[in-house]
């Protein structure tokens, strides 16, 4: 691509529900990148995902990262695009799929890197939101059930914490739509999707305790399952929807 002077290369990688598209990429001063190119009508141009990556760029210092390189936007045919250049990852993601199959030995050293980084993302002070508790009103009664939980304490949260953009190497991906959450939230994000790999998700659990105990952990835990329920009844992971609903049983449980 001549405007950010890259020569791109290698397989196309589409991003969810096709809204991105993705290229390996190479540049003279910077070696090898990550293109990625999102495309919305010309009228919705903007807003939180359109900005994500830019601005995760510099409010993230004490995440490992992809570095951010530049943008370019045009607009031709009634659409709006913007690309984005990263530096490229040569770190295997934990999964292909947001949903985790497989068990993982990930490494004390791995959970240690990743705390940090829960831990910077949740004080960084933001006027981003991920999460609203409009939405936590309506979705947790709607698919869980249950009466939505009474969020007292929100935080910061990357919003997609799982481990297609998490790597071996604890580097984290995919940026477009952080904001603020629910305490808790990125952390029952990975725990939740990890249901199918059991010994892997109660590792999690163990891990990252200190973000998912007690009753803020419980309630972030509910509207992230609230969330994935509402996923599924879409289409997406249907296989995901008993372990969740094992998982809201258990919410149950623990509450007095």
């Amino acid at each position: 691509m001549a405007a950010l002077g890259v020569t791109v290369h290698g397989p196309r990688v589409w991003g969810w529900h096709g809204r991105t598209l993705s290229r390996r990429a190479g540049h003279p001063e910077h070696g090898a990148c990550w293109l990625r190119l999102l495309s919305v009508p010309a009228e919705k141009e903007g807003g939180k995902l359109w900005e994500g990556t830019e601005r995760a760029a510099t409010a993230f210092p004490a995440v490992r990262k992809p570095e951010f390189y530049g943008l370019h936007d045009w607009t031709a045919d009634e659409y709006a695009y913007r690309a984005e250049l990263t530096a490229y990852i040569d770190e295997p993601v934990l999964s292909p799929d947001p949903v985790l199959h497989d068990e993982l030995a990930l490494t004390d050293g791995w959970f240690a890197t990743i705390r940090a980084s829960l831990a910077a993302i949740a004080a960084t002070p933001t006027d981003r939101t991920a999460v609203r508790s409009e939405y936590i009103d309506r979705a947790v009664p709607q698919f869980t059930g249950l009466p939505a939980p009474r969020i007292d304490e929100w935080e910061c949260a990357h919003g997609d914490f799982h481990a297609a953009n998490l790597t071996a190497g604890g580097t984290v991906l995919d940026w477009e739509g952080w904001g603020i959450a629910p305490r808790g939230y990125d952390a029952a994000m990975i725990y939740a999707y990890a249901q199918l790999a059991p010994a892997t998700a109660a590792r999690i659990r163990r891990e990252l305790a200190e973000f998912l105990d007690g009753a803020v952990g419980r309630a972030a835990l509910l509207v992230v399952c609230a969330e994935l329920l509402q996923s599924a009844s879409r289409g997406d992971h249907p296989e995901l929807t008993p372990k969740l609903r094992a998982l809201v049983d258990e919410h149950l449980q623990a509450v007095p």
